[in-house]
């Protein structure tokens, strides 16, 4: 069974005015099309109350990263409150949303995914002697890659949210 550790856990929070299906749109282009993350949407869920929309979506993001590691992002995005608002922008009058919206984010990294090591228990102890012995730095460089992907499309995304709040 491959080893998977949680590295980092970062959570992003906005509220007011935003432009939704552009911040979904950013998020995945963000991840699939630039960091090269294949995305699944495990859940998406919309439940209307009056005018307001709540909705909740789910998102598991990997990467290979050679044969022994792969990289995994849990995102979770809760939009509550999300209503319909017309705004200006540069005077021409723009469809935006108002709502609160909160993104968990979650840096998963994966240790022989294939599980090539795990056949016998003689290669578990050779798995040990490899991880601790032989390659710790390119572990712990993996494990800056994930926590620094992470981070990144925090900001990322907080500035989108924040560059299009302010226009």
């Amino acid at each position: 069974m491959a080893d998977k550790e949680l590295l980092i856990k970062e959570k992003l929070e906005h509220s007011g005015v935003f432009d939704f299906p552009g911040m979904y749109k950013f998020a995945h282009s963000w991840l699939g099309d630039e960091e090269g993350y294949g995305i699944v949407e495990d859940k998406y869920s919309e439940k209307l109350s009056g005018s307001a929309k709540e909705i909740g979506i789910e998102w598991s993001a990997s990467k290979k990263m050679g044969d022994y590691f792969k990289i995994e992002l849990k995102v979770e995005f809760k939009v509550s409150d999300l209503v319909d608002v017309e705004v200006e922008i540069d005077g021409n009058k723009k469809k935006m949303q108002k709502g609160k919206v909160s993104v968990d984010i979650k840096g998963v990294l994966i240790k022989d995914p294939s599980s090539k090591w795990e056949d016998k228990p003689f290669n578990k102890v050779l798995r040990g002697i490899f991880d601790k012995f032989i390659i710790p730095q390119r572990i712990s460089s993996t494990e800056g890659k994930v926590e620094g992907d992470v981070q990144s499309f925090k900001e990322e995304l907080k500035s989108y949210l924040e560059l299009s709040a302010k226009r």
